[in-house]
């Protein structure tokens, strides 16, 4: 189950998950057009759309008990769905603030408490949470999405021990830049042919010298959702190409 899978990082998660042949249930807010179109570049097989506002904690629980009733069980949540609002502190409307609070903190509070009393009968799954590299590192100007990354790195923390008895995991995915139409869409007005020098200028802070490939962060995802990971939990993962300078953890 992926929240926000319609577009950007979420997408490629869906799609990776249905390359590897698993039942995907993901949500959008308001992109039926591109939701449709994932659906059917995934050939429609066991990949499923389910319109839900993150926001509302019964549409959470309605999302994962329709899940459970296509499939028969749930295994893995991802909380992929989030919004930007990043600028100076001086210039935050409250309304930016409520914003990446619901979505981003609560979106995440909500699919993972309507997740955990199934996950705990079940005695088995995983709670994945994408969050940003801005929880390990100084990203200027992100004030407001680095603060709720920080409330859901803690949240995760907390609730890894409380479900740990249960065979649940639970941990966090900070991606540096990844190649979504996101990080095209930053890059200013250019030909078709000037977009790969674009992109290399991007990365030239990175030590890998190369913008990270959707496919590299859902082998990420997956790997944490597989038994592989079942001693990893409470943690915070970075996929950044060695993007964070910093020495201790």
């Amino acid at each position: 189950m992926v929240t926000g899978g319609s577009r950007g990082i979420g997408q490629s998660i869906v799609r990776h998950f249905a390359a590897l042949g698993c039942h995907v249930v993901f949500t959008h807010a308001n992109s039926c057009e591109a939701s449709q179109a994932l659906v059917e570049a995934c050939n429609g097989a066991g990949v499923h759309a389910m319109r839900a506002d993150v926001r509302n904690y019964d549409a959470a629980v309605n999302v994962i008990k329709s899940a459970k009733e296509m499939f028969g069980r749930v295994d893995i949540v991802v909380n992929s769905a989030g919004i930007i609002r990043d600028h100076s502190l001086r210039s935050m409307t409250e309304e930016d603030w409520a914003d990446v609070l619901d979505t981003n903190l609560r979106g995440t509070f909500n699919y993972s408490k309507a997740a955990v009393p199934l996950f705990m009968r079940q005695s088995s799954g995983r709670i994945i949470n994408i969050i940003s590299l801005s929880v390990k590192t100084f990203l200027t100007g992100s004030v407001l999405s680095t603060s709720m990354r920080m409330g859901v790195a803690g949240m995760a923390k907390l609730l890894s021990d409380e479900v740990g008895p249960d065979n649940i995991t639970v941990n966090n995915v900070a991606p540096g830049l990844i190649l979504t139409e996101r990080v095209r869409d930053t890059l200013p007005p250019h030909k078709p042919e000037e977009e790969a020098q674009l992109l290399a200028e991007r990365a030239k802070s990175i030590p890998v010298r190369r913008i990270g490939r959707p496919e590299e962060l859902g082998d990420l995802v997956a790997f944490l959702a597989s038994p592989l990971a079942g001693y990893i939990t409470g943690a915070t993962i970075p996929i950044d190409g060695g993007a964070i300078r910093a020495t201790a953890p």
